[in-house]
This record gives structure tokens, C-alpha cells and sequence, in this order.
């Protein structure tokens, strides 16, 4: 059986073709290897083999079949890779790009990657070792003590960048004051 390769762009509705297109790169390289994309809004993959959407059992079971496991910047996906014992390659979408709304995927991958919970992925080039690399490696990347410590590290960051994400509030603006000469009087 051959090796089998995960995308997983999410169900966002911003199309994250750029995901689909390195992915396709990648099959029409590893010819061997089996690649399989859940590629949501983006177009169909050409060579890899692509699914709009997928039930969340035939999902979980393919996460755990696979070899390596490539994903957008969302939390949950990362966490559903780690806990299969996948070091995710990790592609955040990026809304300069329109694959997103805001940054916030990427700066979640940069925290969660400075302690390897993840392998943040920038570039094809990069994509296309990293791919090659996760194939040499497969899923025990980080199977070590020091991989254990690492994990909790960076479930407490993400606990804190995902704690600081949900309670940004805009600034209050205070209300005009009346005075108390516009007030009306209680008729005393």
C-alpha cells in the first residue's frame, strides 16, 4: 500500500486554492504516494485525489491512516492531527491573498510552531521538502519527552493566543455626560 498524504483546507467559504494547487505539486512529484484533499470552496485538485467536503468519521479515519497530514491554521484541525500523533505541516490562510478574513491563523501557527506543535509552511519549495521530509519521518516527529513537554507548551500558548483572540473587544467609548442643569427636574 502506498503512502497517503492529507490535506486539509477546512470548511471556511474562502477558497484556499493556493492549499489545492501545492498539493497537486506534490502528487505530480510523489507519483507513489496517494494525496488526498479536502479542498472545501477552492477548486477540485487536478492530479491529487480531492473532496469538497467530508462526514466527520470518514474524516477522523483518514487522519488516522495517513503518513503526514497537511492543514490550514485552524485550531481545531491542528488539534485533531496532533492528537492522531501527527506534526501537522501547517499552511495558515492568508487574507492578503482573500483566503481568509484577518491574520489570525497565521499568528496562531507562528506561536504554535515556535514550539513544534507544528511545522508552519510557507512557500512551495518549502511545502515540497517538508512533504518529502513528513514521509521520511512519519507521525513520531516529536515522540520523545521532550516532544511530551513541547506538546504542553504549546497547548498553553494556544490556550493563551486562543484566550487573547476571543476576548479582544473594541475600545469603549464613554457616553457623553449630561449636566446636571439639562436634567429634568422631579417637580420639586
Amino acid at each position: 500500500m502506498s503512502a497517503l498524504v492529507l490535506a486539509l483546507a477546512g470548511t471556511d467559504h474562502h477558497p484556499f486554492a493556493r492549499l489545492v494547487e501545492w498539493m497537486d505539486a506534490a502528487a505530480e512529484r510523489r507519483r507513489d504516494v496517494r494525496f488526498v484533499v479536502q479542498h472545501g470552496a477552492a477548486p477540485a485538485p487536478r492530479v491529487a485525489e480531492g473532496h469538497g467536503f467530508l462526514a466527520h468519521d470518514h474524516l477522523s479515519r483518514l487522519v488516522q491512516e495517513a503518513d503526514a497530514v497537511v492543514c490550514h491554521g485552524g485550531p481545531g484541525t491542528i488539534m485533531d492531527a496532533r492528537a492522531a500523533g501527527h506534526v501537522p505541516l501547517c499552511v495558515p490562510r492568508d487574507p492578503r491573498l482573500g483566503e481568509h478574513v484577518d491574520d489570525h491563523q497565521q499568528r496562531f501557527v507562528a506561536v504554535v510552531g515556535e514550539v513544534g506543535l507544528v511545522r508552519p509552511v510557507v512557500s512551495l519549495e518549502g511545502f515540497l521538502a517538508d512533504v518529502d521530509g513528513a514521509l521520511l519521518l512519519g507521525r513520531g516527529g516529536l515522540a520523545s519527552e521532550a516532544g511530551d513537554l513541547a506538546r504542553r507548551a504549546a497547548l498553553s500558548l494556544a490556550a493563551q493566543e486562543l484566550d487573547q483572540l476571543a476576548t479582544v473587544r473594541p475600545p469603549r467609548i464613554p457616553r457623553p455626560r449630561r449636566s446636571r442643569a439639562a436634567l429634568p427636574s422631579g417637580g420639586n
